[in-house]
């Protein structure tokens, strides 16, 4: 969501933070910002609008000196104009701070404030934490921003810097990520590590109640009692080109056609060809282990949580093992119920996601055993997981997930090979798993074929208003999946259904205007969805299927079909789903759309 980035050391500092600004628009935002020590005090631009209008106005009315900070804000409290854009100041002006994150009592801590005589300029609940901080006593900036904190409930990324302590930003973290780009003489704030890239791999990363003092001489991070805490320094392993689009228009697409090196990138060295299994030392789960779950839970939100879906098919028939998948933000308001033997799979991108770190956390203090599936090495999710899965599909800018998705499924065909050997899946039915994972990348490339099939139906299409996608067994989640990319990119409303489930409602709504999406490739469920389709033709509904090289029969039946490459069943979502991202892509172009910053969505929700 928000961005976060701050600057010390020999450069000057506004054109660094407006880089790294630029380098976190893919979170999405509404506003801009940035604040800098000019060594007469704090001087601060921002404004409602994109980083090249922030670019611009600094052209106009720059600003000199060798510390700030900068942000890009995700409205929650207050419109996105220039009033409440981040950075945010104190009564006199004299110190600026930037915050990701909800202050959850804003309200009171505000009325307080302004009956201590402090004047509110904006509706944020940010603000709140500029005048604590100028309210708070203490020696050091540092200790005032602790003393602030200790008021607060919520959570927060915060950067702050102040005119009486020159060439200093202080940071704190709780529930929202910050982290330290280590350059030579030079340091850097950041929410996300892309921000840091072109000046430094180095980086530490803060954990829940960090505090960070930051000069150009170096760093220093305490807890919340100022004891000096060691933190491990990380190296990033993310090539400074995978966040340029190269010959493609829009990160979306080249994300969508990174798929077989993405998905190579997350099977790589975890394929085991003799034994049939996996090798997925960092889950922490010996054979003892995984013969003692009774039962997994799956915790997850958007995406992930299609994924997660994908991820109950695979495990339960692999492993034998019942599942239940949770959106995390329902699962961690419900009552903890300890069930022995529960493993629980936490799946996130940024592995920073609000609502999935604290169903982790909830299900931890039920006694479960938790793992995370994440694709940011180091983030909050992987760190507090008992073991885990990293995806290694490089960072995901679209905004749309689509490389992530096809990687986390990988991750769970993987999690379910591992567990099911261990289980009672016979080395045979392993190796063949093995030997078909290892031809899936090419299975991509070759489903990549279909786009300018896709993009001739795109222009079919661009104009509804509505659309129905339907799907069966372990591709249902795949038909839900395809509906959230279209509503996401294009505006266009769209449900996923099961396809038997069409009759009990939707299907009032099919009619000559309606198009509807089947996804059907060859498996045990194909006819039964052939029948489904039976039931749109006959309303006069207009029919894409996606379904499989070699079936035969539909050419009546549908107004268009889409075939991809034969494969095993479980393996099968890997592939139906790549023609709905397409899909979705190349109608969000033709109707004009940013597909890459769509209105109103962010890349990691750090807020519930």
């Amino acid at each position: 969501m928000c961005g976060i980035v701050g600057y010390v050391g020999p450069r000057e500092a506004a054109p660094v933070l407006v880089d790294g600004l630029s380098r976190l628009e893919y979170r999405g935002y509404d506003s801009a910002g940035l604040a800098v020590l000019n060594g007469r005090g704090v001087e601060t631009r921002k404004l409602a609008g994109r980083i090249d209008g922030l670019r611009e106005l600094l052209v106009r009315e720059p600003v000199h000196g060798s510390c700030g900070i900068g942000h890009t804000r995700w409205a929650t409290h207050g419109a996105p104009t220039q009033r409440n854009a981040h950075p945010h100041a104190d009564c006199a002006g004299s110190l600026a701070l930037v915050h990701n994150g909800i202050i959850e009592n804003a309200d009171l801590l505000r009325a307080q404030l302004e009956r201590a005589g402090h004047r509110f300029a904006t509706e944020t609940d940010t603000e709140t934490l500029a005048h604590l901080i100028e309210e708070a006593t203490g020696a050091t900036l540092e200790e005032r921003v602790l003393a602030a904190l200790a008021l607060v409930e919520g959570t927060y990324g915060v950067a702050v810097i102040a005119e009486d302590h020159p060439g200093t930003i202080v940071v704190a973290r709780r529930g929202s990520p910050v982290l330290l780009g280590i350059g030579n003489r030079e340091y850097l704030v950041a929410s996300d590590a892309s921000a840091v890239l072109p000046y430094t791999r180095s980086v530490v990363y803060l954990r829940d109640g960090d505090v960070a003092v930051v000069t150009a001489e170096g760093y220093r991070v305490l807890d919340e009692q100022q004891r000096v805490q060691r933190r491990s320094l990380n190296d990033i392993e993310w090539e400074l080109d995978s966040l340029s689009l190269g010959e493609h228009s829009h990160f979306m697409l080249k994300e969508i056609h990174e798929q077989p090196e993405t998905v190579r990138s997350t099977l790589r060295g975890r394929l085991l060809d003799e034994a049939g299994g996996a090798r997925l030392n960092g889950l922490n789960l010996t054979a003892a282990r995984c013969a003692r779950i009774r039962r997994i839970e799956i915790v997850a939100c958007g995406t992930s949580w299609h994924a997660g879906l994908v991820g109950r098919h695979i495990i339960e028939e692999l492993a034998a093992i019942p599942v239940a998948v949770e959106y995390a933000s329902e699962y961690r308001y419900r009552r903890p119920l300890r069930a022995p033997g529960t493993l629980t799979v936490a799946i996130s991108q940024s592995g920073e996601t609000a609502d999935t770190l604290e169903a982790l956390r909830a299900a931890k203090a039920a006694g479960s055993t938790v793992i995370g599936i994440v694709n940011v090495v180091g983030s909050t999710i992987a760190r507090e997981s008992d073991g885990g899965i990293y995806l290694h599909a490089g960072p995901e800018v679209g905004v749309a997930s689509t490389k992530a998705f096809t990687s986390q499924l990988a991750a769970l065909l993987l999690l379910g090979l591992y567990l099911g050997r261990h289980r009672g899946l016979r080395s045979d039915q392993g190796r063949a798993l093995v030997e078909q994972l290892r031809a899936l990348p090419e299975l991509i490339e070759r489903t990549l074929a279909l786009e300018s099939e896709v993009r001739a139906l795109a222009e079919c299409y661009a104009d509804a208003r509505n659309a129905l996608y339907l799907g069966r067994g372990v591709n249902f989640p795949v038909a839900l999946e395809g509906a959230l990319k279209l509503k996401e990119i294009s505006y266009i409303h769209a449900e996923g259904y099961p396809a038997a489930e069409m009759k009990h409602g939707p299907i009032a709504l099919i009619d000559e205007n309606m198009p509807v999406v089947c996804v059907a490739p060859t498996d045990h469920v194909y006819h039964k969805v052939v029948s489904n389709m039976q039931e749109v033709r006959a309303r006069g509904g207009r029919i894409v299927a996606i379904t499989s090289e070699g079936n035969g029969g539909l050419g009546r039946l549908v107004d268009h079909e889409l075939r991809v490459p034969v494969c095993p069943p479980l393996l099968s979502p890997v592939l139906t789903v790549v023609p709905l991202q397409l899909l979705a892509y190349h109608i969000a172009v033709l109707r004009g759309c940013d597909v890459d910053r769509p209105r109103n969505l962010a890349k990691s929700v750090t807020v519930e």
